[in-house]
């Protein structure tokens, strides 16, 4: 391994040289910082990313592992000065942004920002080993972009930002937390990476103040580290309850004229409750309430409050909660509405079809007396015949005509091509109806052929 690593002088060089904020590296912060805030106020992914890729936050993060790592307390010192000064500055720009910005909802790119977990501190912790890797080795590949971009230094400050903005303080503490997450776990592990590529320390270095830096990195990535899993506690056992309540409803709540037309599972200041809209058919409320509450216990959902609101007599105070009951009521209408357009739109295009297939021939008639004189009469349908052995349908364009004098077999392929392209259909079967109702079937051109 020793062979694929750099001298200590050069990784230490790489790292040292993205440490400032200052001429052009300020200015790409600055670049970043509303390319950022324009990704999470669009919620577009891939403007996120291109923020995640153009910041320079990474280099301080990565200066204060390595300070620590070969006990220069000075770097350390000024990467933390650095760091703070471009956080601050990112999120008061961004604050800026949104306060000016038109687009003022909260959208996913900005709420998955907002509730960082354990998962969270591992992706920092493995992100920062591999930035450290590949700095100190000879061999850097693409690894350098992907830590950008999976750490995601940037979009947290900018939904802080967003917080501030907006006065919404859960954003805000939230969106921090996460970027500290992600600070503290990249710094050490950049400084176990050190350690491990055995970089060695500067000189006149004082023992008692290294231990005692060393103490307050491990206490402060232990009490960082407790929230987040605190939180992914929360997170787990939120999503098991969904999970339970939607298991619930899928297997109770089969009524052949009633629907379940909303449900919401959710955990409220430490109590469970699932709320359940039915429309349809009206069942008896006591009898229901009683017969779904004593299955809760075979789903692993003691203790929860079962709330069931019958489609024609919703719970005002529930809709005031926030129930969409009346919404989805109208959204259940609208869909309704929009499958009966779609067969009405179908059935107006089958009488189109067939209101030109009925005034075709009369519209043609002037050109034909001219091109084909020796037509009396003439008429367009489609025609379906049935095959007896395989009782199998097939349409077939069909144009009956009447001579007045005989065609030659020349002129009526003319008349078969002509009558193709002006009906614009590939292939016709021409009748010849004689006087006394004599039938000749003549083939299109194309189907002998």
């Amino acid at each position: 391994m020793a062979d694929d690593l750099l001298p200590q002088s050069e990784a230490e060089a790489t790292i040292r040289e993205g440490i400032s904020f200052k001429g052009t590296n300020m200015l790409i912060l600055v670049l970043a910082i509303f390319i950022a805030s324009l990704g999470l106020n669009t919620n577009s992914t891939a403007v996120i990313i291109g923020a995640m890729l153009i910041s320079p936050l990474m280099g301080p993060i990565i200066g204060i592992g390595l300070g620590i790592g070969v006990q220069d307390f000075e770097l350390l010192k000024r990467c933390l000065r650095n760091l703070l000064m471009a956080a601050g500055f990112s999120m008061l720009t961004s604050t800026v942004y949104f306060l000016i910005s038109p687009v003022s909802e909260g959208h996913s790119e900005l709420l998955a920002r907002t509730s960082p977990t354990i998962y969270d501190v591992l992706i920092g912790f493995f992100g920062g080993g591999a930035g450290i890797v590949a700095i100190g080795s000879k061999s850097k590949g693409n690894v350098i972009p992907g830590v950008a971009i999976a750490t995601a230094l940037m979009p947290p400050l900018c939904t802080a930002g967003y917080g501030l903005a907006t006065f919404q303080m859960s954003y805000f503490f939230g969106a921090t937390y996460l970027f500290l997450i992600n600070s503290i776990f990249i710094a050490l592990s950049t400084f176990i990476g050190v350690k491990i590529m055995h970089y060695k320390p500067v000189v006149a270095v004082n023992p008692e103040r290294s231990r005692r830096v060393r103490h307050i990195v491990y206490t402060v990535s232990i009490l960082t580290l407790l929230p987040s899993l605190y939180l992914t506690y929360n997170m787990l056992r939120q999503s098991r309850f969904a999970t339970n309540a939607d298991r619930f409803i899928a297997q109770q709540f089969n009524f052949p004229a009633t629907q379940v037309l909303n449900r919401k599972a959710t955990i409220e200041h430490g109590e469970k409750v699932i709320t359940v809209t039915l429309i349809g058919k009206v069942l008896p409320a006591d009898s229901l309430q009683l017969a779904m509450s004593s299955q809760l216990k075979n789903y692993g959902l003691e203790g929860t409050r079962l709330n069931i609101i019958q489609g024609d007599s919703p719970d005002l105070s529930e809709i005031k909660n926030g129930l969409p009951t009346v919404k989805d009521i109208y959204e259940l209408a609208q869909t309704s509405i929009s499958a009966q357009q779609v067969v009405i739109d179908s059935l107006k295009s089958v009488i189109a079809i067939n209101q030109i297939n009925d005034t075709i021939a009369g519209r043609i008639a002037p050109e034909i007396r001219v091109v084909f004189p020796q037509v009396e009469e003439l008429a367009v349908t489609h025609t379906i015949f049935s095959n007896i052995a395989t009782e199998r349908l097939d349409t077939i364009n069909t144009v009956l005509v009447k001579y007045n004098t005989p065609l030659p077999p020349a002129k009526e392929k003319e008349l078969i091509k002509y009558l193709e392209a002006r009906l614009q259909h590939k292939s016709l079967q021409l009748i010849n109806v004689g006087n006394q109702l004599s039938f000749s079937t003549t083939q299109s051109h194309q189907t002998k052929k």
